[in-house]
Formats: C-alpha cells, sequence, structure tokens
C-alpha cells in the first residue's frame, strides 16, 4: 500500500509541476485564455478580464508550489487540500468548456500539449480520485528530505517561480511550442501535408485597407520586419519611441517594415502621427497576433516568409538586423 501511495504521490506532484512550469513559461498565454473564459459568451466576468495577467500569474504559482509541495512532502494535509480545492476549480472550468462548448483547449499544459475539452474533464477526474486518496492517507506522507532542507526548498520555490515569470514577462517565451517559432518557413507551414486535417498555420493574413491581402508578396520579400501590435489601446505607450528607433534603423537597411494590428486605422493613425513611425498598418486578427508573439508590440524578422528572429519590444535592441 504504501508504494501505491508513494506512486499516487509522485504522480499527482509531477502532474501539477509540468502543468504549471508549462504555463510558467509562457504567462501571456496563460492570461489569453483566462480571458476566453471571462468572456460575456462563457462565463460572464468581464470585469475580471483586466486582472487577468495576475491571476494566471497567482493560478500558475500555487500550481507549480503545490506541486513541489507533495513531492518534497512539505505540510501534506494542507497541500493536499490546496491540490483538491484547485482541481476541483479545474475540473469545473474543463466540464463548463465540454458541456457548452465554449473554449476547444483550456491550456492546462499551455501550447505543448493540447487537449479536447472533455479529455481534459477526464483527466482532471482522474487526478480528483487521486488525491481524494491521498487527502485519506496524507498521514503516510513524510518528507523526502530533512525537515530544514525541506522547509528551505519550499520556502525558495515561490521567489523562483515568480522570477521565472518576470524574466518572461520581459522577453518571450524560453520554450515555443507555438506553429511561428523562429526557423519557421510561413509558406510551408500553410501547406496542408499527407495525414493533416488542416495546416499547422491557417490564419496568417496580411491585410492593407487601401491594397487589400499582401501576404504572398510579403512572404516572397527577403527582408521584412512586422511589428504586431494587437491591441494599441493596450500597447504600451513607451514603447512606441523604441519601435520608431527600430523600424527605422531597418529601413536605412532596406527592410520593408510593416505594423500589424486588430485596431481600427484610425487608432494607427493617431499613434503615426504622434510618434512620426514611417511604416503601414496591416490587419489581423487578435488571436492570430497573440499567437505569433507573446508581446505587444514586438517584432518579427521575415527572410522570405522564414521566421528569422522575434523579439519583446523590451528587447528589440538584441534583434536581428543586418
Amino acid at each position: 500500500m504504501n508504494y501505491f501511495i508513494y506512486f499516487l504521490r509522485v504522480f499527482v506532484g509531477l502532474s501539477f509541476v509540468s502543468s504549471g512550469f508549462l504555463k510558467m513559461i509562457d504567462p501571456l498565454g496563460t492570461s489569453y485564455k483566462l480571458e476566453e473564459y471571462f468572456n460575456p459568451s462563457v462565463l460572464d466576468l468581464e470585469f475580471l478580464v483586466p486582472y487577468a495577467l495576475l491571476i494566471g500569474i497567482i493560478l500558475i504559482l500555487i500550481e507549480t508550489a503545490l506541486g513541489v509541495f507533495l513531492l518534497i512532502g512539505f505540510k501534506p494535509k494542507w497541500t493536499l487540500w490546496g491540490l483538491l480545492l484547485l482541481t476541483v476549480l479545474f475540473l469545473f472550468l474543463t466540464w463548463y468548456s465540454a458541456y457548452y462548448n465554449k473554449v476547444t483547449d483550456c491550456g492546462c499544459f499551455g501550447d505543448a500539449i493540447k487537449l479536447t475539452p472533455w479529455e481534459t474533464f477526464y483527466k482532471n477526474v482522474i487526478l480528483l480520485a487521486m488525491i481524494g486518496i491521498l487527502v485519506i492517507k496524507s498521514a503516510r506522507i513524510k518528507n523526502l528530505f530533512y525537515e530544514a532542507i525541506t522547509k528551505w526548498i519550499a520556502f525558495l520555490v515561490i521567489p523562483i517561480v515568480l522570477y521565472f515569470m518576470y524574466y518572461t514577462l520581459l522577453s518571450l517565451p524560453l520554450i515555443d511550442f507555438r506553429a511561428y517559432k523562429v526557423g519557421t518557413d510561413i509558406s510551408e507551414g500553410m501547406k496542408l501535408k499527407s495525414g493533416e486535417t488542416m495546416p499547422k498555420i491557417y490564419d496568417f493574413i496580411l491585410e492593407s485597407e487601401i491594397n487589400g491581402d499582401l501576404t504572398d508578396e510579403i512572404l516572397q520579400q527577403d527582408k521584412v520586419v512586422l511589428v504586431i501590435m494587437y491591441d494599441l489601446q493596450k500597447t504600451d505607450k513607451m514603447s512606441f519611441k523604441k519601435v520608431k528607433l527600430i523600424t527605422d534603423n531597418a529601413l536605412t537597411k532596406n527592410y520593408n517594415v510593416y505594423g500589424v494590428s486588430a485596431s481600427l486605422s484610425e487608432d494607427f493613425t493617431a499613434v503615426k502621427e504622434h510618434y512620426q513611425l514611417n511604416f503601414e498598418l496591416l490587419f489581423n486578427d487578435a488571436t492570430t497576433l497573440k499567437t505569433m508573439i507573446r508581446a505587444n508590440p514586438g517584432f518579427i524578422v521575415l527572410n522570405k516568409g522564414v521566421i528569422v528572429d522575434k523579439k519583446n519590444w523590451i528587447e528589440a535592441e538584441k534583434l536581428n538586423i543586418q
């Protein structure tokens, strides 16, 4: 029986740590997923949308920390009750998504592992049952190390996770599981391969208000910089001076520079005039732009449709523009 309890402890702990880690490397992705849940057509909690990132960070921290606490045996009774409550919350959200077909991907494992809502729901049912057994047998869960070492690990895991997320928010996810990672040939990704029901990239469109669809034309150009600003209302105003600096530098090196947004052209015109930006605006869906790069604004460098580099505006000086 002790071996079975140990197995459950390790399995549940690693499940939460891995899930937390995959969200930790992309906290903005978690906030976008929470915004979907807060949408009026889903849970109708729109007042929480401005706090989606903060809520996401808190949930990631709790999920990861509790997983580590279970693995090392830190305060097992409290840890297991915390995991139980968290799993009940996830169980409700995944049931709601599956039953009402509201959110097609819960984002439980970030972009690394895609599960259908029902698959995620059944996964949570199994986890809930395992945690229930562990709650009953919590007295059998002992410290993995000496008590002092266990306490230090438990104490350090919180600042480590917070720093990791802070670093990621200032740059980009350390591991990019999405279809637009560096090295991707967008044109190839848009082709339907044998055995696939849909291409890996199906939503890459660059439309001009005046000239229409410029997607194919831009994918054939060898020196392109895309300035991704999915929502100009939410774009950090401090970033535009750097956008001006980076794009002017790219233009002097014969790059074709385009802004890409889902915002109204009037919003961009106001920004363009105020900061004297020297590029035009193209349009794409906000969800696609959030998928392309976890930054607002962010820079993507293309060479004949191949993604050469990506940078958050904060690290734009490191952009590979030659």
